[in-house]
């Protein structure tokens, strides 16, 4: 009797593997999952770490003189941050400007790896730092879309009070290090910070 009901009522150790299926059930119907861990950007070990990284990139470049040069001007979102301004945005404009600037800052560095890998003998130190800016940024991207500010971005605010996004020019390593650490110090942080007080997802 007992190996006929077995089917029917499944011994406990394979409860919790069914208990680990139920979330992904419940994500396509858009309905709210209990107990779901919150996404990893809002670890702030992680953050932080890649803040680490981009701060170790730009120190590493700033006594360079040799090799630094990027020999052409490559586009860069401004890092500065107006405070007042920023606090009073929607969190769909904070999202839309952040979403902007990171995929401006990928674009930059990946513009950057072309150039060095064309030089004659790129240092393996910065060769080192540019590929891991080009990897960080991409899971970076990842990691924001699933925070939810990828969502947030294609229901963007009215065009009137969408400010443009204002960029600037790197023509160094060291310019471009810098406005990498900046902005991931500066609005990436800050925007993390507060859709994971928000509870965004």
């Amino acid at each position: 009797m007992q190996f006929l009901l077995s089917p029917l009522f499944p011994i406990n150790t394979k409860r919790p593997a069914r208990l680990l299926l139920l979330p992904l059930l419940l994500l396509p119907l858009g309905l709210p999952v209990l107990g779901a861990p919150p996404p990893l950007v809002c670890d702030s070990r992680v953050l932080e770490r890649y803040i680490l990284e981009a701060k170790e990139a730009e120190n590493v470049t700033m006594g360079c003189a040799e090799g630094c040069s990027l020999n052409e001007n490559i586009t860069v979102p401004d890092t500065k941050v107006n405070f007042y301004t920023w606090k009073r945005m929607e969190a769909r404009q904070q999202a839309v400007e952040v979403r902007q600037g990171l995929a401006l800052l990928s674009e930059a560095v990946l513009r950057g790896q072309a150039l060095l890998a064309n030089c004659s003998q790129p240092p393996e130190t910065l060769q080192l730092h540019m590929d891991r800016a080009v990897s960080s940024l991409r899971s970076l991207t990842s990691l924001l879309r699933a925070l939810g500010a990828q969502k947030e971005a294609l229901s963007p605010p009215d065009a009137a009070s969408a400010a443009p996004l204002r960029t600037f020019t790197a023509d160094t390593l060291c310019k471009l290090f810098r406005v990498y650490s900046n902005f991931l110090r500066g609005k990436l942080k800050l925007y993390t910070g507060e859709a994971c007080r928000r509870g965004d997802r």
